[in-house]
């Protein structure tokens, strides 16, 4: 075949070619698409349908990155006046710890880089292509050239394509051509040398479907597609730092300039008390290392890392980093109802046809297996005329596909709009064949649907008296109707009976059904596709379709831990206001007071009417997605953190405002994915709750260090500065202080950012925006933790002193009580109100084995002779261990009275 004999990269003008000279240069037909060992082979010989992975970073350059901190930079500047005033031991330890530390967080940088590519192998689009004679879904890497591309709103456009067959078709270029307008395609030939932004008979890689379906044959695929010709430009991008990392990176600068403060008053104390000037420099470098929390920028990257691994874990895979600490601090979720509330199985219950008799619909989901019955519980034996036309057009006006498994009627394939599954099968109900009736009534022209106009047509021949079908909202097509189907006759639709429809229909919702309106008209030619208002006064109702999308089992105690969170659920649907009501009722979501506004009454408000509206308002209805965007403003503009669900392609501008656009995975476009921050495995609205919880974990984890962290930096410096002020010598040397901040805390700092949530996380209130990393509460816990850390090792050191220890022995016992206190204080880091012995102590196997390893490596700085030189240690005996123990043990006694009292605080509060 001629496509075998050339490649994909030959830059065919396959624009210059008709759709029969495209067809045949890959030998492909139309109805029937490749085969799939066809499209084995060609993946074969043109590769996958990607473009090359940016090229991760090497071990080195990770490595390397570990030392680009100014926290960091100022320890090499201590090393370096170390070194140059003689102290080389001191100098190469200082060097020696920040290298080790910076291969300890390369390796976990490493990891958690592993662990998101492996999450966004995930998120792996997928392709409705024919193969095989039929509609399937492909990963969109093994789409070949030859392959026929089914396009629909929504979809991104898998590969570069020659268009075969387009209704209304609208393809958004801005990604490739920079044309912010969608362009209108067409399947006729082109000039060959016709510029690439001017060819509309060809899709490319990177567009996507705003409207319109259409059939394109891929001519090219990965790299060689012009969106691939231009990706190297975007290979080097850098990602910005999140909001997280701004805050850590401004809060080691006013770190930086207080060790500077402080190495001046140190200088200035020391030349006032006449101490040498080299013991004083060295002893000003001891307090600059002692303020310096080198262990907090690795534990925020790993603990990014795990929150992220944690939410995979509950569904909801995040797309980008800076929504894991935004999520801590979400006030408000905008969440659609289809799929994400309720179960997104549709299931038709009930019909109401023109003559006044009503229907129910007995069984659920997409199993056939269920009758069609009067209300008073007869199934007669034929069904009226009315309601087999009613059924067949509802699968004429429908583009989804139900396979029914011969003999076995539970076991069927579903593709397309749940809505649209679900009217064949009632069709299939009432004993149709949707298949023998799209055969026998082929469409040859329609108005795809557009959710701004809520309505559908399609034009078929030798349809009964017309040749166009129409399904949409009741309101539109009572707009477009001007009699009813009664009885086989068309009865004139006056305003009495407008009246009387408009009541079924809210009863029909008011019972939390969605309510769609099915008519026929005799058009005979399809007006342009902005031209539903064509259709104004041509159309004939048949009846009003009544299905129902139950909620999900766990929603109703996901909204409740919202409650409790202080995060406002609010329902934004295209639904029926009544309907989406009854839902939000059943589920909790509506508060009492509160109320619902559709999208009609919402384009009369002004924002300053909207916004004061805003916090009685519990369901938006009917709104299209363009006003998801007004909704998300309107909450933001308040000062809301606003989390937004989407699927369409029109929610992008919503998912991309908001602080946390959530996609749905299962019923998400391709373009509502790529516009998010989230994407919701299994469209449930539980677990965006989850991950918000997950949300909240991480964030306090990170406090958790920088509580653990910060305490014993201020606790180091209180030691040096108050013994420089009695006139003693440091008690700790500065490679004894960078043992204790580096390896001491790096073995349990890590460790501390995998503790498991306290189960209380949905029962706090959301992190303020922009809140500072040490919050008040924080602020009070340092001004117990750290008097009692520096009290008990400049307490031990003193007394020691005075009773005529030798300094080395006395100094190695201060510097092992310091590390002794901060083996207990990250036992109380773990909560703020928990006791220790409450909380489960092998809940973070993680930290247990920080804590051992800790320990191990003191006891070996502390008694292994080759060490003791180089730390300026010396051996002690067991019954001086134990004392430490008990007095390294009071910070952990203090904060445990602390706990308590606050525990009793609150109890008092809530029985007032």
């Amino acid at each position: 075949m001629r496509a075998s004999q050339t490649t994909p990269d030959s830059k065919e003008c396959w624009h210059n070619y008709s759709t029969d000279q495209v067809l045949t240069s890959f030998q492909v037909d139309l109805s029937s698409g490749i085969s799939s060992q066809e499209a084995t082979q060609r993946l074969q010989t043109f590769g996958p349908n990607a473009l090359p992975e940016a090229r991760r970073r090497s071990w080195v350059a990770v490595f390397v990155d570990q030392f680009k901190s100014p926290l960091i930079y100022l320890l090499f500047v201590a090393a370096a006046v170390a070194a140059a005033l003689g102290h080389h031991s001191d100098a190469a330890v200082i060097a020696a710890v920040v290298i080790v530390n910076a291969t300890i967080g390369a390796l976990q940088e490493g990891r958690a880089e592993r662990s998101l590519l492996a999450l966004r192998k995930l998120a792996d689009q997928q392709t409705r292509v024919v193969r095989d004679g039929r509609e399937q879904v492909v990963s969109t890497r093994d789409v070949c050239p030859g392959d026929i591309l089914v396009l629909e709103a929504g979809n991104a456009i898998a590969a570069d394509g020659r268009l075969v067959y387009g209704s209304a078709l609208r393809v958004s270029e801005a990604a490739l051509t920079g044309e912010s307008a969608p362009v209108g395609k067409t399947i006729e030939t082109i000039p060959r040398d016709t510029m690439l932004a001017d060819r509309t008979n060809m899709v490319y890689s990177g567009s996507h479907v705003t409207a319109g379906r259409g059939l394109a044959i891929v001519v090219a695929t990965g790299i060689h597609t012009e969106f691939g010709r231009i990706a190297e430009l975007a290979e080097n991008a850098k990602q910005p730092k999140t909001p997280l990392e701004q805050r850590v990176a401004a809060f080691g600068r006013v770190i930086i300039y207080v060790a500077a403060a402080m190495f001046g008053l140190i200088i200035t104390i020391g030349w006032w008390r006449d101490i040498p000037i080299g013991e004083l420099i060295m002893v000003a470098i001891s307090q600059t290392v002692g303020m310096i929390p080198e262990g907090l920028p690795v534990a925020m990257t790993v603990a990014l890392a795990v929150g992220v691994q944690r939410m995979s874990a509950r569904k909801a895979i995040v797309r980008r980093i800076s929504a894991v600490e935004t999520l801590g601090s979400t006030t408000v979720i905008c969440t659609d109802k289809t799929g994400t509330l309720t179960r997104n199985e549709m299931t038709v219950t009930a019909l109401w046809l023109p003559n006044q008799t009503w229907w129910n619909v007995t069984g659920t989901g997409y199993c056939p297996r269920g009758v069609i019955q009067l209300r008073d519980g007869e199934t007669p034996a034929e069904y009226p005329s009315g309601l087999k036309l009613l059924l067949s057009a509802g699968v004429l006006c429908n583009d989804a596909h139900l396979s029914v498994t011969d003999s076995v009627l539970d076991q069927v394939t579903a593709v397309g709009d749940p809505t649209e599954v679900a009217l064949l099968t009632l069709a299939y109900k009432g004993g149709l064949d949707p298949a023998v009736i799209r055969t026998q009534f082929p469409r040859t022209a329609e108005i795809p649907f557009d959710p701004a106009d809520k309505v559908m047509a399609t034009w078929h021949t030798r349809f009964e008296n017309g040749q166009i079908v129409v399904k949409g909202a009741p309101e539109v097509i009572l707009g477009l109707a001007c009699a009813v189907h009664r009885n086989g006759e068309d009865v004139p639709l006056d305003t009495h009976l407008a009246a009387e429809i408009r009541v079924v229909a809210n009863t029909m919702a008011s019972n939390a059904l969605r309510v769609l309106a099915i008519g026929i008209g005799d058009i005979s030619s399809c007006p342009t596709p902005d031209g539903v208002s064509d259709l104004a006064g041509k159309v004939g109702l048949l009846g009003l379709v009544g299905q129902i999308d139950p909620p999900r089992d766990e929603v109703y105690t996901a909204i409740t831990r919202c409650h409790a969170a202080r995060i406002r659920p609010v329902m934004v649907t295209g639904d029926h206001k009544l309907t989406g009501q009854a839902i939000a009722r059943s589920l909790g979501i509506t508060r009492p007071g509160d109320t619902a506004i559709d999208g009609a009454e919402l384009a009369q408000l002004s924002d300053a009417e909207l916004a004061t509206r805003l916090d009685t308002i519990s369901v938006f209805a009917r709104v299209h997605p363009a006003q998801k965007l007004r909704i998300v403003d309107a909450y933001q503009t308040q000062g809301q953190i606003v989390a937004m669900t989407g699927d369409g392609v029109n929610d992008a501008p919503a998912l991309v405002k908001a602080d946390v656009g959530v996609a749905m995975g299962i019923t998400g476009t391709d373009v509502a994915k790529e516009s998010s921050k989230i994407v919701i495995a299994d469209d449930n609205f539980a677990t965006i709750v989850d991950a918000v919880e997950e949300g909240r974990v991480v964030y306090r984890n990170i406090q958790k260090v920088v509580l653990y962290l910060f305490s014993t930096s201020i606790a180091e410096v209180v030691v040096l500065f108050l013994a420089l002020l009695l006139g003693y010598p440091p008690p700790l040397a500065a490679v004894q202080i960078l043992w204790n901040n580096l390896v001491t805390e790096g073995t349990l700092t890590v460790n501390l950012v995998m503790e498991p949530g306290e189960k209380d996380e949905m029962k706090r209130r959301p992190v303020v925006r922009n809140a500072p990393l040490i919050t008040r509460t924080m602020w009070l816990r340092i001004l117990f933790m750290t008097p009692t850390l520096a009290f008990a090792t400049l307490g031990w050191f003193l007394v020691r002193l005075n009773a005529g220890v030798p300094f080395a022995q006395v100094q190695t016992e201060a510097f092992t009580v310091l590390a002794v206190c901060e083996w207990f204080n990250v036992l109380n880091c773990r909560s703020e109100t928990q006791s220790v012995f409450n909380r489960n102590l092998f809940g973070n196997r993680w930290l247990i084995a920080g804590l051992v390893v800790s320990n191990l490596l003191q006891l070996a700085v502390v008694f292994l002779p080759w060490l003791n030189s180089v730390f300026h240690t010396v051996p002690f005996g067991f019954q001086e261990f134990l004392l430490i123990g008990l007095v390294g043990s009071s910070v952990l006694w203090v904060e445990e009275g602390r706990k308590w009292w606050v525990r009793r605080r609150d109890t008092r509060s809530r029985m007032v």
